[in-house]
């Protein structure tokens, strides 16, 4: 039971605010957001996602750059709300087409709408996309796709104004086409978020890769769907399957650790062919989420190396280079390391020729940042920096620099080798032919070297 809802900016300003019982004070919006910016507790980092103020629970998540507030007095479940406000972000993702600031204020009747329907007096009443179309009657109004900022995993199919075929990232599930035409659509995103840890020599100490497939359909009628994956996947250490079948575990196979099925899919056939069938629901849900410990190729290899250069100076050399093919191209790479605490000034040297790579150090937090545009696969990119330090070091500088962490989207790759084979849409027309987009996008979610 929660007693109020309500959407800030990243400035702090209103943008949807739903008071269901009235038992919070009307400022608890200012003072959310007074918190959360000035949080001081831990020293710094961002405010954690429930916390008390005066009696007042407030739950938070942050989607598209918008703060999904809950407040309530009363002692409920967590982990139940963040999940609610995690879901009320995804259905009104679903009906505009474009969740941000822009996309809430212009539709602000049809999001009260979608609330009101959501919870009512407090209490969740449902979040299905699905179930929610016989109750809106709102018609969205469609914000301009063209100077849209980078929504998230899905935007990595966004080239400036160029797109990959289809438009799932932009499309409202209850809008037509100009002219009231029905472009029937479906879309699959295989979404890799892969941890890796290198050891100072360039060992790989841990990895790991937490993958989901998403699907997002536009199809009419509700038909059965047929999602074909790699023939040899296998479920489990052993290579045994989800029902303790012989699986293939061969040297080439795909082996998960574990996996987890969207209810409305059916398993009968996996042993077998290693295949899913299902009737997707409208919007964007998760088909499949997976987890996978065996080792795999990262696609990129870190060397760092940073030694001393003289009684207050030190000099850094870090080294990236792609592993993936060089029809690949990885987007918006973020290499940063921490320095030591005493480092007063820092000078970079780029290799010849570097096109679209920014450096800076930031002295408030004593990090060192380089960032690159892209990286082309099979290539390999330098950086030298050059430190100055206000007090001699004592004892090993690379106790107190380090470790060096990246992050990095890599689209149309994903590291598992997990594939769909081919996508089967069960239609009797044979004229009808929808239109299938199958993507990948590999990110990083924890992606660090020691030095």
């Amino acid at each position: 039971m929660i007693s109020q809802f309500f959407v800030l900016s990243q400035r702090g300003d209103n943008i949807v605010f739903r008071d269901y019982r009235g038992e919070v004070q009307k400022g608890s919006a200012e003072i959310f957001f007074r918190k959360v910016k000035f949080w001081k507790e831990d020293g710094e980092g961002e405010a954690p996602p429930v916390f008390n103020v005066d009696g007042v629970n407030y739950f938070h998540v942050k989607v598209a750059g918008l703060l999904f507030v809950a407040t309530t007095r009363v002692n409920v479940s967590p982990s139940l709300v963040l999940e609610l406000l995690q879901r009320i972000a995804r259905v009104s993702k679903d009906y505009l087409g474009v969740l941000n600031e822009d996309s809430l204020r212009k539709n602000f009747v049809l999001v009260y709408e979608l609330l009101d329907e959501v919870i009512d007096f407090g209490y969740v009443q449902t979040t299905s996309t699905e179930v929610l179309k016989s109750c809106v009657f709102n018609e969205p109004i469609v914000v301009d796709a063209a100077r849209l900022p980078p929504l998230g995993p899905a935007s990595i199919f966004m080239q400036g104004t160029k797109r990959m075929p289809g438009t799932a990232v932009t499309k409202s599930v209850i809008a037509n086409e100009p002219g009231g035409r029905t472009r029937e659509e479906i879309f699959v995103d295989i979404i890799e978020k892969i941890s890796v840890t290198f050891s100072s020599s360039g060992y790989i100490l841990t990895s790991e890769i937490d993958g989901t497939i998403q699907m997002k359909s536009y199809l009419t009628g509700n038909p059965e769907i047929r999602l074909a994956l790699n023939d040899d996947l296998s479920i489990g250490r052993g290579g045994r399957s989800i029902y303790d079948y012989s699986g293939s575990s061969g040297s080439g196979a795909v082996i998960l650790d574990d996996c987890n099925f969207h209810e409305s899919v059916h398993l009968d056939s996996f042993d077998v062919d290693r295949t899913l069938t299902l009737v997707p629901s409208d919007g964007e849900f998760s088909v499949m989420n997976y987890r996978m410990t065996q080792e795999f190729k990262p696609p990129f290899r870190i060397n760092a190396l940073i030694e001393e250069a003289g009684t207050l100076k030190a000099e850094v050399i870090l080294k990236v280079r792609a592993e993936f093919p060089s029809s690949v191209t990885a987007n918006t790479v973020q290499v940063q390391i921490p320095l030591p605490t005493y480092t007063t000034r820092v000078s970079f040297e780029l290799e010849p020729g570097a096109v679209g790579q920014t450096t800076d150090f930031k002295e408030t937090n004593k990090r060192l940042e380089w960032g690159l545009k892209k990286i082309v696969g099979g290539s390999e990119h330098t950086l030298r920096a050059r430190l100055t330090f206000s007090q001699e070091s004592h004892g090993n500088i690379t106790r107190e620099a380090g470790p060096v962490s990246m992050t990095f989207t890599i689209p149309m790759y994903n590291a598992s080798r997990l594939q769909v084979k081919y996508l089967q849409i069960a239609k009797k027309s044979k004229t009808h032919n929808p239109y299938r987009w199958v993507r990948y996008v590999t990110q990083a979610n924890s992606y660090v070297a020691r030095i």
